[in-house]
């Protein structure tokens, strides 16, 4: 952020966007952490690209590389590793454009992944379970500006 639009925010709206940073930043780095102690076997960058390849079936090397603000030899890398891990597969050339084929999730990738996500997802809910009340309907409250912040 510049530091002319830094002057036109508030020190409190500063502050908390700060300490949010950090806490979110320790959070995923303890999630991972603890995924990756026990058996969380696909690399973060393999398992942010599944996760997309998954939600976005058919998706294009080319357009996954833009996405993610990498060269497609990069990307094309990533692939290849995904593709002899069994994780992925590509589809049927496009008609339109015989150098495009399409991502896929193969069934191992979606059970890797979805595995990684339900151990996430416990090891969150096990963190949550140790709040208070009071405490728990204040994350509650502040989920939906949360993913307010996270719009356009």
């Amino acid at each position: 952020m510049s530091k002319k639009h830094e002057a036109s925010l508030s020190p409190r709206v500063l502050a908390a966007s700060e300490e949010l940073r950090l806490t979110l930043k320790r959070l995923v780095r303890e999630m991972r952490r603890d995924a990756s102690e026990n058996g969380g076997d696909i690399p973060l960058v393999q398992y942010m690209l599944l996760s997309i390849i998954q939600e976005q079936p058919g998706i294009g090397v080319a357009e996954l590389a833009r996405m993610e603000n990498v060269r497609a030899a990069t990307m094309s890398g990533h692939i290849k590793a995904m593709e002899e891990a069994g994780l992925v597969e590509r589809s049927a050339p496009d008609p339109q454009d015989r150098r495009r084929s399409g991502l896929q999730a193969t069934a191992l990738g979606i059970e890797r992944i979805e595995a990684l996500r339900d151990k996430r997802r416990d090891w969150m809910a096990q963190r949550i379970a140790r709040l208070t009340p009071s405490q728990l309907a204040a994350l509650e409250a502040a989920i939906e500006p949360l993913n307010l912040i996270g719009t356009p």
